[in-house]
């Protein structure tokens, strides 16, 4: 009896330390999360770009973690650890209770704390905002009907129809300013019949803002403009007037030209020490001051990338330009400007000063590396720069970069196996911080761009099979159109692909696959590439789109000048210095999109593509440039080189089968969903699907060649999960992958044809995000 009195009291205990309201102050509520968002009127009055941004904003300031969230979520929670320990040990006297009380203990969320009411007129005023000015939201606080002390919130947001504009004037504003106004608003979003919108009124109050400054209109400002807006007149509509604030300054609309231009030099801190006094040089109406014995950096390469001109109108772009191609000369640790209006006169000073950085840059870089086909080793890479190597912002480079790598005793494929391999590199590269090429115009070298002329050399040893050197050089030009937009062209590289020995082993099996022993012969690779690379991540996008399209062509250059000599187009074996080249062309595109749910919760998305097609010269393109598929930033159930050729698949008896498993076409999609779990842990849940494939028929590898009719089934699938800790300089990541469907036969039937666990599973620790 005294048994079951003393469970029973045990039992109560729990239950009293579990009730999650047990300290809830009379008069309050425990928040347990938002009930329902209800938008009404969000199919019929919503659709436009300005209501989905409304309805984003609104959850977002409606969204409220109740304890217990379930990643960050308002709407799913459940067992709180934190608030256990809260309401256990609230008055806890002893000192190990107090000290979980204080450690461990989340306070309750209270409905009070939530204040649901603000958050509806927040929400109110987000329609008014984006012109749903008859629109209406209100919180209703649900009571729990088996516990009076926890209560959730339900919101309701109806949008009625929005406002839109009538007519559209301005007024107050100089005549000389009309065409630049003109041309602004042509631009802008505030357009007779568009739906009001406030965040549109403000882009276009600093657009033309803008487009004065860069007309001489120094002194102008965003909100020198103010918005007048009538909706008497007729319902449903605004006549919005655009005027001059009050009071404004006298200068607002004074044109400014530039004056003096003076660029002070400043080295860096060690070797300002026991310098000569500061000294002038005057080149080209620009006046340079340094100190030393002569100018660190030559004047010409200086008045290169400074954009601003004396006597020209001020331009804020133009000095906006300037600051851009000063700074990525890379030699400067921080460049800085001030205008200085001369008084009573329409003159404006410029004063430039640019710090130097340290001449020397020496970076030293180890990483390791473990996989899910057993191959584990470290690897490491030593660079040192020297910026500013000819006094014209030119970096040389040198890096030297090494990785081992081997095999564990593990059973693959059906047998065991040991397998080391190394990897060594060495290259040496020259960047011009301009376009560095004798005929192009003087205009062009005021874009932002540079040149890279570097030369190269890579030695890799696959154990009990080959080692092959690479060495070559090329010539690189990027040029930045825009802050998001690059253009990287590459006019001339020269690679030499060299197999330095081979085993018996190997050679028995290239004497077996031809495509092998193609892709592996002694060659030249002459190629030229062009590249365009878009990237938002600087932006402050709520979502940031990435893309990437390549193209190569290799050896058609060469066979254009063998035609041009007499040689035949099509005649086979032409050689370079008694080596035959590559001739190929090969495409390649990525589309990469992060889009942003809230601050804790991700979805990002990836799509690449990319094709390489053989001929001429070539009957199968150079080993190096064909694609492969699987492993740690791709299909996570299936490790590098295990998929493809479209259904084919390598005798399970084949130690070097991963030689086979590559082609000349590539498809790959990843979705991910990223969230926080807490602090600086983060989860993810993934799906990847993809395969690579042949554009040719190759009787050594059936199923490989790409056909419609077989396309959906070779396509393989994965899901899984990840583990991210977020260092904030570096990530570390694992993830674990489930196969779900392989493109070749297996044991199981239907399309689900792996065992997830069994047959289908893989680890990999990488560093940084997949994508």
């Amino acid at each position: 009896m005294k048994k079951k009195t003393l469970i029973y009291a045990l039992l109560a205990a729990m239950l009293t330390a579990c009730s999650t309201t047990r300290h809830i102050p009379d008069g309050e509520q425990l928040y347990t999360g938002i009930r329902s968002i209800d938008f009404i009127g969000k199919e019929q009055y919503a659709s436009s770009t300005a209501g989905q941004t409304a309805v984003q904003e609104i959850t977002s300031a409606l969204e409220y973690a109740p304890n217990g969230s379930v990643a960050g979520s308002s709407s799913f929670r459940t067992f709180s650890p934190g608030l256990w320990f809260y309401n256990t040990f609230y008055k806890s006297k002893g000192a190990i209770g107090r000290w979980l009380f204080n450690s461990f203990g989340s306070e309750p969320v209270l409905i009070s704390k939530v204040t649901p009411e603000l958050r509806a007129r927040v929400a109110a005023d987000i329609l008014k905002y984006y012109g749903y000015f008859n629109g209406k939201a209100t919180a209703r606080i649900d009571t729990d009907s088996k516990n009076p002390k926890k209560a959730s919130v339900a919101y309701s947001i109806q949008f009625n129809e929005p406002y839109t504009l009538d007519n559209v004037a301005y007024s107050g504003f100089p005549h000389e300013t009309d065409s630049i106004i003109d041309s602004a608003l042509r631009h802008a979003h505030i357009r007779p019949g568009t739906q009001f919108n406030a965040a549109a009124l403000e882009n276009c109050r600093t657009s033309i803002s803008t487009a004065l400054r860069n007309s001489g209109y120094y002194n102008f400002q965003p909100s020198f403009i103010n918005y007048l807006a009538d909706t008497i007149n007729t319902p449903g509509k605004i006549n919005l007037r655009m005027v001059t604030a009050g009071n404004l300054p006298a200068d607002a609309f004074t044109t400014y030209r530039i004056g003096r231009i003076n660029l002070r030099v400043l080295r860096n801190g060690n070797e300002n020490a026991g310098k000569q006094q500061n000294d002038t040089v005057a080149f080209r109406n620009i006046s340079y001051i340094y100190n030393g014995k002569k100018m660190p950096v030559r004047a010409g390469a200086l008045m290169r990338n400074i954009q601003l001109r004396p006597g020209e109108l001020y331009s804020q772009a133009k000095q906006q330009k300037a600051g851009r191609m000063l700074s990525q000369m890379n030699i400067f640790s921080n460049v800085s400007f001030n205008m200085t209006p001369r008084m009573d006169c329409d003159t404006l000073d410029v004063n430039i000063t640019a710090q130097l950085d340290k001449p020397y840059d020496f970076t030293f870089e180890l990483n390791a590396t473990s996989k899910s086909n057993s191959q584990i080793g470290p690897g490491s890479k030593i660079t040192l720069a020297k910026k500013n190597v000819f006094r014209g912002g030119e970096t040389l480079k040198l890096s030297l970069t090494g990785s081992y790598e081997w095999q564990t005793d593990e059973r693959i494929k059906g047998r065991a196996a040991v397998v080391n391999s190394w990897e060594m590199g060495a290259d040496i590269s020259l960047d011009f911080p301009r376009l560095f090429f004798p005929i192009i115009h003087r205009r062009y070298l005021r874009v932002p761009s540079t040149t890279s002329l570097r030369i190269y050399t890579d030695q890799m040893n696959r154990s009990g099979f080959f080692r092959m050197i690479r060495a070559g050089g090329e010539a690189t030009y990027r040029i930045f159109s825009s802050n998001a937009s690059t253009h990287t062209v590459t006019p001339f590289r020269l690679t030499y692909d060299m197999l330095l020995s081979t085993t018996a082993r190997f050679d028995s099996i290239a004497a077996d696959n031809r495509a092998i022993e193609n892709s592996f012969r002694n060659q030249f690779i002459p190629a030229m590439q062009y590249t365009y690379t878009y990237d938002e991540s600087s932006k402050p996008n709520r979502n940031k789109t990435w893309v990437e399209a390549s193209f190569t062509s290799a050896g058609n250059i060469t066979s254009l000048i063998y035609w041009a000599c007499g040689q035949p187009l099509d005649k086979p074996d032409k050689h370079i210095l008694n080596n035959p080249y590559a001739q190929f062309v090969k495409g390649t595109a990525e589309l990469r999109n992060l889009w942003k749910i809230d601050k804790n919760n991700y979805i990002a998305n990836r799509l690449m593509i990319g094709a390489i097609y053989s001929y001429g010269n070539s009957k199968y393109p150079p080993y190096s440039e064909q694609f492969y598929i699987g492993g740690a930033n791709s299909l996570r159930a299936f490790t590098v080189r295990s998929i493809g050729p479209g259904s084919f698949r390598p005798h399970s008896n084949n130690r070097y089968s991963y030689l086979d498993e590559t082609g000349t076409l590539k498809l790959e999609m990843n979705i991910e969903y990223r969230f926080r779990i807490i602090s600086d842990l983060h989860g993810a849940l993934f799906v990847d699907a993809g395969n690579i494939w042949l554009l040719k028929e190759d009787p050594e590898r059936p199923g490989g060649r790409f056909k419609w009719d077989s396309f959906g089934e070779q396509i393989a699938l994965n899901t899984g999960f990840g583990v991210r800790y977020d260092l904030g300089f570096l990530v570390l990541r694992v993830d674990f992958g489930l196969g779900l469907h392989a493109p070749y036969k297996t044991n199981r039937k239907g399309y689900f044809n792996l065992n997830p666990i069994k047959d289908g599973f893989a680890w990999h620790f990488g560093i940084g995000y997949p994508f």
